[in-house]
């Protein structure tokens, strides 16, 4: 917290406490009947020292504003949000019926700059990395979903209003830095510490003032049903990484059975938010440009690494979050080589978005890489930065660079019983002991009967591992 916050908290604790000492003086006066001059003057004193209060608040309100920038933010977003209405780079979607949260249309100017920052993407990527590019349904099967985990865990919190606790100015320097700590954790909280800090602090409806229930979670998916019988369920992709993944056989095949490659998608993603707000920052249907690198996971090194290695920016490892400090500057062979970025490849990534977005004209200075903290992260995650820009309304993330490990890949051949994997080639022959369980079906069919099918297919299917134990 910075210093002067500091010092003005402390100077309206003392000065609350000395109205509070001379508000008894006055009323013990008035108790035991003093002189009129002397309680008129005990009074005037009380009202010189409210005065002296008030401007300590006054000073305190405009350090916190001035501290975040609130007031010139929205004075900004405001102007820059009508002038892109009034000149229709974006507007609600089905205005003349009142539009619905979370809906924009991009009108000609709008679609410019996207189309501008697509090709850009393009170029950057998936011509100058010579990416496999695919193009996939929208319509997803659940099948497809609830193997990958969505259907279970693509879920969110329901939240609450923070920012009238960061700037209670009745509230001690230590309380200010223990709520500002409590927000920085925010996304690390469970359900259930996330309901406990909501009773901790009070926190009711901003609008009502009602109690609020404990979080629960929200699945973020828009469930539909193909076909004109309904009796196959689907949902709107949340993301277009899982058409890569199904894919994966066939890209595979396509790059003459070599790793590493790299499938990229651009398309649209649905995703039923909780509260859609922040103009075009979370809404419920957008553009996402996905990609895939598929890497041998005993070997992430990157060929290409070097051409990243000396880049200098804004990093936000989860120790710095969990200690309460801010990002620094970090070389990004540093960050690799102390395993701050856990592998070559994931380093190589977050080193070409960052020239991405710079190139595209970020603000150096406002941008920085957030590292997920451990309940933060999404399911499928081994490692997770996000790239996140200042703006008008804080950090926001705009791209996530995850290590998803074989998690989807592995997912989606226990389902499909297709076998979605990558062969190496050995310079030299290998020989190396394997278990086969070969069931004895006549002896089988005497212990079991009808089940018979059933139990062979279950132990020939069976993994060594499980055989074993």
């Amino acid at each position: 917290m910075a210093a002067p916050e500091d010092s003005l908290r402390k100077a309206l604790a003392d000065k609350q406490s000395e109205v509070e000492n001379q508000g008894n003086q006055v009323r013990s006066l008035k108790a035991g009947k003093a002189a009129k001059s002397e309680i008129d003057a005990a009074i005037e004193a009380l009202n010189a020292l409210k005065l002296q209060k008030a401007s300590i608040e006054e000073d305190l309100q405009a350090t916190l504003s001035s501290a975040d920038g609130s007031v010139n933010r929205e004075a900004f977003r405001q102007a820059v949000s009508n002038t892109l209405e009034r000149r229709l780079f974006y507007i609600k979607s089905f205005n003349i019926y009142g539009g619905v949260a979370g809906l924009y249309d991009y009108g000609p100017p709008g679609c410019a700059v996207k189309s501008n920052v697509l090709a850009f993407w393009r170029q950057h990527f998936v011509l100058e990395e010579n990416m496999l590019e695919v193009d996939c349904p929208c319509v997803t099967p659940e099948v497809v979903l609830k193997a990958s985990g969505h259907v279970d865990k693509f879920t969110d919190l329901m939240d609450f209003c923070n920012d009238k606790l960061q700037k209670d100015l009745n509230i001690t320097a230590e309380k200010a830095k223990e709520l500002k700590h409590v927000l920085a954790m925010l996304d690390d909280f469970s359900a259930e510490e996330l309901g406990a800090k909501i009773k901790e602090y009070g926190i009711v409806s901003p609008d009502t003032k009602n109690p609020l229930s404990d979080p629960y979670p929200f699945n973020l998916m828009f469930q539909t049903s193909i076909g004109p019988s309904g009796l196959i369920p689907g949902y709107l992709r949340p993301e277009t990484a899982q058409g890569i993944f199904v894919n994966f056989k066939d890209l595979y095949y396509y790059n003459g059975n070599k790793l590493p490659f790299a499938a990229a998608q651009i398309g649209q993603a649905f995703r039923n938010e909780i509260s859609p707000r922040q103009g075009l920052l979370r809404v419920r249907e957008f553009t996402l440009a996905e990609i895939e690198h598929f890497v041998d996971p005993e070997d992430k090194s990157h060929p290409k690494f070097s051409e990243v290695a000396e880049l200098e920016f804004l990093m936000f490892p989860r120790e710095l979050q969990m200690s309460g400090e801010s990002a620094k500057a970090i070389r990004l062979d540093e960050a690799v080589a102390k395993g701050i970025v856990n592998n070559e490849t994931l380093g190589y990534f977050i080193g070409r978005v960052y020239l991405f977005l710079t190139r595209l004209g970020i603000d150096k200075k406002r941008l920085r890489f957030r590292q997920h903290l451990a309940n933060e992260m999404a399911h499928y995650a081994a490692d997770c930065w996000d790239a996140e820009i200042e703006s008008s309304y804080g950090w926001i993330e705009c791209v996530g660079i995850a290590d998803r490990s074989a998690y989807d890949l592995r997912a989606h051949s226990e389902k499909s019983g297709e076998a979605l994997v990558a062969h190496e080639k050995f310079p030299e022959p290998r020989e190396v002991e394997v278990l086969v369980i070969s069931p004895v079906k006549k002896e089988i069919g005497l212990a079991f009967k009808g089940s018979q099918k059933n139990v062979v297919e279950a132990l020939e299917s069976m993994k060594e591992k499980e055989a074993l134990h």
